[in-house]
């Protein structure tokens, strides 16, 4: 009932909606295909639409690839020590995207920030620079995206069958060889979970944007998501905002789906 009433019903109503012209008044009329159209004409959507997808090409790799790293390592120490490591990667899941964002917003800060300190560029603005703000969006977003895949990674490596990997020692393998014939496939199922998790995320960043640059400078840091925000509830245009809702949602089920198959075909 829940899900129904909350999720399913509301993907209709935005269905609906991105059809038609509404706006702070209400809805005025059918629009049929207009909104659509406008979108893919709109230089800002044009934009939002690069920046995210530069957002999940890089922090998507990157994620899963040092992930995976930190978790083999960690899964080789002592109990203690591996729950150590577990607890500090996944503190910032915990802490909070708000708290994070301030944090870091004060590291940026270009007159008292630690980092203008630390490189001796005081008085920089990395955030209010078009060549440099997008780059720290997704280095905060990559600092805040491993914790969840370090723990399912090394709860993935302890379900491994280590009487076979024991034999492949025995044998003459390499740590090399082992992981990769052994320990990358029957940890597969969690590698194609946290990728097709880390893409809906980074398709869906939005809070690092509000915080840091609202989009800015010119545009340079907007997403797809943060676009809809700005559309929908500063300019009260929800007809035009339901309809880039709507191509967001398309565009992360087509690329959830390609996952899914390439996933199963691998295993």
């Amino acid at each position: 009932i829940f899900f129904v009433t909350f999720v399913v019903v509301p993907m209709f109503i935005c269905l609906f909606y991105s059809f038609t012209e509404y706006g702070l008044g209400g809805v005025k009329g059918f629009a049929g295909l207009e909104n659509y159209i406008k979108l893919f004409q709109d230089p800002v959507f044009h934009r939002g639409f690069l920046n995210t997808l530069l957002i999940v090409v890089v922090a998507v790799p990157c994620v899963t690839a040092f992930s995976l790293w930190v978790s083999s390592a960690i899964y080789k120490m002592h109990s203690i020590s591996r729950s150590f490591f577990r607890c500090v990667f996944y503190l910032p899941v915990v802490t909070g995207s708000v708290a994070i964002t301030v944090v870091w917003k004060w590291i940026l800060n270009p007159y008292n920030g630690i980092l203008n300190q630390v490189a001796g560029t005081t008085g920089f603005d990395w955030l209010g620079n078009p060549k440099t703000a997008i780059w720290f969006i997704i280095l905060i977003l990559f600092t805040t995206s491993i914790g969840q895949p370090i723990v399912l990674y090394v709860a993935a490596l302890g379900n491994v069958d280590q009487s076979i990997v024991e034999a492949a020692e025995v044998d003459g393998a390499t740590d090399f060889q082992c992981f990769w014939k052994i320990k990358w496939p029957a940890i597969m199922p969690t590698t194609l979970y946290i990728l097709v998790i880390t893409t809906i995320n980074s398709f869906q960043c939005f809070a690092l944007i509000q915080l840091l640059t609202s989009g800015g400078p010119n545009h340079k840091t907007d997403t797809i998501m943060y676009y809809i925000y700005y559309t929908a509830f500063k300019q009260y245009k929800y007809g035009y905002g339901n309809a880039m809702g709507v191509v967001l949602a398309v565009i992360i089920a087509i690329l959830s789906a390609v996952q899914f198959k390439l996933g199963n075909k691998d295993n």
